[in-house]
């Protein structure tokens, strides 16, 4: 068995040996050279063709010989006692190929790499779990085959060990080269292999009686080879591959790519198809023309295997004409246009649950399809879509393209989802092919559909003349006249508005109580659909003369001042000749500095509008005083501050800012004027306080600015934190004015407090005196003593004293304000 196993590798490497299956198919062999005086025994070979080395374990040591004249190079003394080796060469970045081992010595494992035609020590030893039975490396790692369990054992110095999965029933574990585990789920052999190669996309397995071909993916059994008692198996390149037992050497001829090309397509067998066509040589276009040709067949294989939502992402994929797609289900496509259309086999018959399974499919494609379209629709190129069969007709308009999606996407809602039917007529860029529509509507008696329908195309007679037909009718639900007066109404307004916008807004503005009562989010909501330009005027007018104080009335004026600012700035600064700086926020000519102006004014005049909302609105590299005031509004003053500072350099609009914001009565406000000192002298990181994308220099200190600061508004700061601030190095004359007007207040204020104490306490002294005149006074109750209200006596029972001495029984105290007299 040995012997055999030598001669296979020398004839592999050393005399181009090859075999094909067929008797008729044999190729001469030549003996070169051998060695019958190798050694005793030979365990293991391994050969270097890119150092023409043949490295061997022998008689359980590690030796190198010369691999054309068999002379020995070295020994690895160290590997004394080795029952296993594993080679690897590995090319490095720059080219150069590196050569390492792996030697298994009983429970160790040593590692060396070749240069200077002997083995070095790569590495310390590493401790393994038991005795390897089988090694292979794994880029940087080793896996390793024990009795019963495989390991990765990981050579980055520390020698990681993780476990992998047990061997099964299998006594001795066998290692594929690689070691990265790439699928999910195993291949099952007919029987347990006893050696394996990969030949992509083909794994192939020596089994006990015969060879056996599979694929991964898909997981297929693709052939069985009967060979007599096969044991070896090893590749020698692409496509060659060499199978041996104890006394044969055979090669495995594969059948050329395109001939196997053709029988998968035979056997739909299209995912292996496609491996196929990508590892052919073929021109590039004609390759892409094959691989694409496939992928159709195998989306359309898809679909006749009811695996709708598959089929239909290959289809978007591919960019495949939405026509021939919308061509595969029953009835969506006009007859004369749908005998056009060819498919490589009859199309499925659909109906019930799978027909409605079918259409969420084609919906959801649809609805992806109409999307990139639309986004296209001004492209002045003609749309490429690509034919599900070659010499099918395609449609390039992007608007016709459209036309045809809406219309499907309105039939298959109406298989569907009727729901939907009336937000898609409803779209302002809806396609809907009019008659189309207008007579599948009918036929579903979808009337009310079918007004939204005429009335987006503008085809208001025939909606009218509905809204009259059915207004008769018992079980309609148009019937009555509520819904012509509904859409007259709408029809007149929206011609008044296109006409004269300015009058056509008195209609939701006049000082009127109807008109003021009217529900304002429905009426912003038809200005936003129709006549945004209306909606500004609209919200001002709610807000500043209704004084409306919904917030979201509030954020939405906002928002379409900021949409009207953004739109006029990028024109601003297009037209700004180069080195020319702009001008403050709200100074700027025209409507920009209006709108500009509007923004700002409303931000800080506003209390209803919501910051947090809104701030993410707002750009970091533009609109930075807009932001500062959201920033503040929202409590968060030193972000606030750093913009006015350190972005802006505005020192005026710092100390505004503060002077806005101070309160000494809340937490949040009563440090403001500290918070400004401390972002004079001590700036924060630009990073910590938001991402502000502005090409800053580093914040640096203004000493001056910070003097000033205190000299002003010293009452309104913490005096001892103040100072805590300031540099070590601040001599005190720089801060004299400020130690001199805090000296001064804590005076005036000590005097105050002393005043203060002094009057208190004479109040207390007179409230004093006060009590204990009124405690002098004595109310005796003897048992002659009567109640001056019921006349008898008072005895043991509780009493009440009036101010002027009459005593009465508790009881008789009817009105603590009126003293009984004597009767």
């Amino acid at each position: 068995i040995v012997s055999s196993v030598i001669v296979f590798f020398i004839l592999k490497h050393i005399l181009s040996l090859s075999f094909f299956l067929e008797g008729t198919n044999r190729f001469e062999v030549t003996l070169e050279k051998s060695n019958k005086n190798f050694s005793k025994k030979i365990q293991q070979l391994f050969v270097v063709s890119q150092y023409k080395i043949l490295v061997s374990l022998l008689e359980n040591n590690i030796h190198v010989h010369d691999l054309l004249t068999f002379q020995q190079i070295t020994v690895v003394s160290k590997a004394r006692g080795a029952t296993l080796f594993a080679c690897h060469l590995q090319q490095s970045p720059s080219g150069e190929a590196q050569l390492r081992m792996c030697v298994a010595v009983k429970k160790k494992l040593q590692l060396y790499y070749w240069k200077d035609r002997e083995f070095h020590e790569l590495q310390g030893d590493f401790a393994a779990p038991d005795i390897p039975k089988s090694m292979a490396w794994c880029q940087n790692s080793i896996c390793v085959g024990f009795k019963r369990d495989y390991y990765l054992i990981r050579m980055d110095g520390r020698g990681s060990i993780k476990e992998l999965f047990p061997t099964g029933k299998q006594l001795e574990p066998w290692w594929p080269p690689g070691g990265v585990c790439t699928q999910k789920y195993a291949l099952n052999w007919t029987d347990i292999p006893i050696a394996m190669e990969h030949q992509s996309p083909y794994i192939i397995a020596v089994l006990p009686r015969y060879v056996e071909i599979r694929t991964f993916e898909p997981r297929l059994l693709v052939q069985s080879v009967e060979l007599q008692r096969p044991r070896f198996i090893t590749s020698a390149g692409p496509n060659i591959v060499y199978v041996a037992s104890n006394h044969f050497v055979w090669r495995l001829v594969p059948v050329s790519i395109a001939s196997q090309i053709r029988q998968l397509l035979q056997d739909k067998q299209f995912e292996l198809a496609l491996q196929l066509a990508n590892m052919k040589d073929d021109v590039e276009g004609d390759k892409r023309q094959q691989i694409h040709h496939i992928q159709n067949l195998y989306a359309f294989n898809l679909f006749c295997q009811k695996r709708f939502d598959d089929s239909m992402q290959v289809f978007a994929k591919l960019g495949t004409d939405p026509t021939h797609v919308i061509g595969l289900y029953p009835d969506l496509l006009p007859a004369d246009y749908r005998k056009q259309l060819h498919y490589p086999n009859p199309l499925p018959s659909l109906s019930g649950a799978e027909l409605e399974k079918a259409h969420l499919a084609l919906i959801d494609y649809l609805t992806q399809k109409r999307s990139h379209l639309v986004k296209q629709l001004n492209d002045s190129e003609p749309s490429t879509p690509s034919p599900l069969m070659e010499g099918t007709p395609t449609i390039k308009s992007r608007k016709k393209l459209l036309q045809i999606i809406d219309t499907t996407l309105l039939k298959c809602y109406l298989h569907t989802n009727v729901a939907l039917v009336s937000p898609l007529l409803r779209l302002d860029n809806n396609h809907c092919h009019i008659e189309e529509s207008e007579y599948i509507l009918k036929k579903a008696h979808k009337y009310s559909e079918l007004i939204i329908l005429y009335e987006k195309k503008g085809l208001h007679q025939k909606a009218l003349q509905v809204l009259l037909d059915q207004s008769t009718k018992a079980n309609s639900p148009l019937k009555g006249h509520e819904r012509t007066v509904q859409y007259l109404q709408r029809l007149v307004l929206s011609w008044v508005l296109k006409i004269c916008p300015e009058d056509g807004l008195k209609i939701f503005t006049e000082d009127l109580t109807e008109v003021e009562t009217l529900p304002r989010d429905k009426v912003l909501n038809f200005l936003k659909e129709g006549f945004k330009e209306l909606t500004i005027p609209y919200l001002e007018h709610i807000v500043h003369v209704w004084e409306e104080t919904e917030p979201e009335f509030h954020n939405v004026l906002i928002q379409l001042y900021l949409e009207r600012v953004q739109g006029l700035m990028k024109q601003y600064l297009n037209s700004l000749p180069e080195g020319v700086p702009a001008v403050a926020a709200g100074k700027e000519e025209g409507d920009l500095g209006e709108f500009r102006n509007k923004l700002l004014c409303f931000l800080e005049v506003s209390t209803s509008y919501e910051p947090g909302r809104l701030i993410s609105d707002f750009p970091f590299d533009g609109l930075l005083e807009e932001r500062a005031v959201l920033l503040g509004r929202m409590g968060k003053h030193e972000q606030a501050l750093f913009i006015y500072v350190h972005v802006l350099k505005d020192t005026h609009m710092a100390e505004e800012y503060c002077h806005r914001h101070y309160d000494k009565e809340t937490d949040r406000s009563q440090d403001v004027y500290l918070s400004l000192l401390r972002m004079y002298l001590s700036p924060p990181d630009v990073h910590c306080l938001g991402p502000i994308k502005m090409e800053l220099l580093e914040p640096q200190a203004n000493l001056m600015a910070a003097l000033h600061v205190l000299e002003l508004h010293h009452s309104k700061l913490n005096t001892t934190k103040a100072i805590d601030l300031l540099p070590a190095n601040t001599q005190i004359r720089e801060i004299r004015v400020f130690l001199e007007s805090v000296l001064e207040e804590e005076a005036q204020r000590k005097r105050f407090d002393q005043v203060l104490k002094s009057l208190l306490q004479a109040e207390f002294l007179r409230v004093q005196e006060e009590r204990i005149f009124h405690q002098q006074v004595k109310c005796i109750i003897t048992e002659e003593k009567t109640c001056r209200v019921c006349k008898k006596k008072m005895g043991n029972s509780a009493f009440a004293r009036y101010p002027n001495g009459v005593v009465v029984h508790y009881f008789c105290c009817k009105d603590r304000g009126v003293c009984p007299t004597e009767q």
